[in-house]
């Protein structure tokens, strides 16, 4: 393990006023989203929309790092360059999902679910890290219900996310490390902010206790947000503050940065909820965004299949309005003007 080389990575993929771009869905999962804009979920499809977003105007401006697909790390541009060596071109670092999914938990309750992808990782790590990827990620899924999250799954979740770790920093590849407590269910924001305080606390405990290098990793975790279906929904300041003093409880100032998953919130509120975290000044680690729906959902609908000028347009605008709101200077004005 290179200590340096991993640290230098992450402080790269956490650099001031960029985020991460999540488009690492997997092809079950990008077919829901043409399904929504009436499109086949063909190669051609995938290759042609993520060659939209990657060609973006200004997005190695906006953009430290991208999490891409197994297909994706092995595909190539319209242009036929390699979708890695057009993306470090531009400076920006190619990642890797690593895991396999979610899967039900054996003896958990019926909505708790392990993450699988264990086995093989080494031998993958060297042949992503070969490809040209330099940080890989895994997500762990901790859901919020009248039966769960119990120990047991907490637990099994946060020993494998520090396995992934640990053989990401052997291989000199940044782990992204992201316990993600749901945001669907019907749970008011103190259960969830109990639920992330107890999923953080044995997240770092296992990463202590499997020698991962707090130097070396990006948190993803979720933020502490009011269930969706909850009658009640937090606002802006109450979410940024809850969140933050999760995070001070939890995160040593060794980490480089914290990467929030969008975790369903609107593109809009994700971007309010960052901003007033950074807003709120003299933390620690640098805070910013690793996003999946929250930056695709306006481009997918305005390419819808055929119009790429319209695609970068609504891209390159979400993605500068996460980047203002990494270093807390959004304002929801800027919105209406564009």
């Amino acid at each position: 393990m290179n200590l340096k080389t991993l640290h230098d990575t992450a402080l790269a993929m956490v650099a001031s006023g960029k985020g991460i771009l999540a488009a690492d869905e997997s092809t079950g999962t990008i077919k829901k989203r043409f399904d929504s804009i009436g499109i086949e979920n063909t190669w051609a499809h995938r290759r042609a929309y993520r060659d939209m977003l990657f060609t973006t105007p200004d997005f190695e401006k906006y953009t430290s790092g991208v999490i891409l697909f197994e297909e994706t790390l092995f595909d190539k541009a319209l242009d036929e360059t390699p979708i890695p060596k057009l993306l470090a071109a531009k400076g920006v670092i190619p990642g890797i999902k690593v895991d396999s999914g979610a899967k039900p938990l054996a003896g958990g309750a019926a909505d708790e679910t392990v993450t699988e992808g264990l086995d093989g990782l080494r031998e993958r790590l060297e042949k992503y890290k070969a490809a040209g990827a330099r940080f890989a990620k895994w997500r762990a899924v901790i859901s919020i219900s009248d039966d769960s999250p119990s120990d047991y799954a907490i637990h099994v979740n946060a020993h494998a996310l520090a396995r992934y770790a640990a053989l990401c920093q052997e291989a000199d590849i940044v782990p992204i490390v992201e316990p993600e407590v749901l945001m669907d269910g019907d749970n008011d924001i103190e259960a969830c902010e109990e639920v992330t305080d107890v999923v953080l606390a044995a997240v770092f405990s296992e990463l202590y206790a499997q020698r991962v290098a707090l130097e070396g990793i990006v948190l993803k975790p979720n933020m502490v947000v009011s269930g969706a279906r909850c009658s009640e929904q937090a606002g802006v300041a109450e979410v940024a503050e809850r969140t933050l003093r999760v995070l001070r409880r939890h995160v040593p100032s060794a980490v480089p940065g914290i990467a929030f998953l969008s975790g369903g919130q609107s593109d809009e509120l994700a971007t309010a909820h960052l901003d007033a975290m950074n807003k709120a000044g003299n933390l620690p680690w640098k805070l910013t965004f690793s996003y999946g729906r929250a930056l695709q959902a306006a481009a997918l609908k305005a390419w819808g299949g055929k119009h790429v000028d319209a695609g970068k347009a609504a891209h390159q605008h979400r993605a500068k309005m996460n980047s203002l709101a990494a270093v807390g200077k959004w304002e929801k004005a800027l919105e209406k003007v564009a």
